[in-house]
């Protein structure tokens, strides 16, 4: 793709994406009219009195408008998240929770359910465990040498995931079937109904943190996706890039699955949507991968909350959206993947 069709296409993302925003906004059980939403929204910046029902402000600054934005940036976290790890693994079917971490997230999670902690501690337990399940995956495949590291890694993080699961199985088994069980449930079919706006400003450094490396090293991740001789001869410290790589989309995953819950297909499809469109560099590739898992989850939330009478787990709606759009995707792909 040339670079005026690659800006072209940002451009019809960009606006597709402010679409969704506006009806992500304006749609629910108390619709939002468009004029009244720009002017709480202008209200709001300006610092002037708007004039409506303070109903609309409540609806439109502290339920949809957190909702919304925990939405586009966990989308875009783990979308480019999913990108990174299939350029670096070689592999279009590795996703962000390859490596445990939303294994370990869920551990943390429900553990903070099981022992009767408040959100906040919830989410930092759930945080927490999600870095360390990772952590402990690169210990363990560091110690293993004589076979491919990268084969290595995702196999460590196969059992490590496994281990992790059979935890979360236990304190549901052993938990409060009444209180703690269907609280445990919810959580681990993703959800964004509580969002607040401590979580997204809790969690916006923390994904900047983890995309501006990628951004940085995008020519570098280029070159990953060769073999490591290959790279190696290029003047790329393969093993330093992969272990940046790997803490930058660990950190963002952490940060969304802890506000979200575990929410999956994200970080497979859109990756895939996204090669499709500008090619493989990773240059481009990220930017595209952002924006279409941004407005991919918008979409699937606003969906979530307004096609039935009570919300959808996010987990669920994915699922059901994600796995015939991977199925088009493999049926309309005519050469391997790149």
């Amino acid at each position: 793709m040339t670079c005026a069709r690659a800006w072209v296409a940002a451009a019809i993302m960009f606006a597709a994406l402010a679409g969704l925003v506006l009806v992500a906004f304006s749609v629910g059980r108390f619709p939002v009219a468009a004029g009244d939403l720009a002017s709480v929204l202008w209200a709001g910046l300006t610092g002037r009195e708007h004039g409506l029902d303070p109903t609309i402000e409540t609806v439109v600054l502290k339920i949809r408008g957190p909702r919304v934005a925990a939405a586009l940036l966990i989308g875009a976290a783990l979308a480019a998240a999913g990108a990174a790890y299939q350029n670096m693994f070689r592999n279009p079917l590795v996703s962000p929770d390859i490596l445990g971490v939303s294994a370990g997230a869920a551990v943390g999670a429900v553990l903070g359910i099981f022992l009767s902690l408040n959100m906040i501690m919830i989410q930092s337990l759930a945080f927490a465990f999600g870095l360390g399940a990772v952590g402990l995956v690169y210990v363990t495949a560091n110690a293993v040498r004589g076979h491919d590291p990268l084969l290595v890694l995702v196999l460590a993080g196969v059992v490590v995931g496994s281990l992790l699961g059979a935890c979360v199985a236990l304190m549901k088994y052993l938990a409060d079937p009444y209180n703690q069980l269907p609280a445990i449930t919810f959580w681990l079919l993703g959800s964004l109904a509580s969002a607040s706006p401590e979580d997204v400003w809790s969690a916006l450094p923390l994904m900047l943190l983890g995309l501006v490396p990628m951004w940085l090293l995008r020519w570098r991740i280029n070159l990953l996706a060769l073999e490591d001789e290959e790279a190696r001869a290029l003047g790329v410290e393969t093993g330093r890039i992969r272990f940046i790589v790997i803490a930058a989309a660990t950190l963002m995953t952490s940060a969304a699955v802890a506000i979200s819950g575990v929410i999956g297909w994200i970080g497979l499809i859109i990756p895939h949507f996204a090669r499709m469109l500008v090619g493989p560099d990773f240059s481009r590739l990220l930017p595209v991968s952002v924006l279409l898992g941004a407005a991919f989850l918008l979409g699937v939330d606003t969906l979530a909350r307004t096609v039935a009478r009570i919300e959808i787990p996010l987990g669920v709606l994915t699922a059901f959206v994600g796995t015939p759009l991977f199925l088009w995707q493999l049926a309309a792909a005519r050469r391997g993947w790149q």
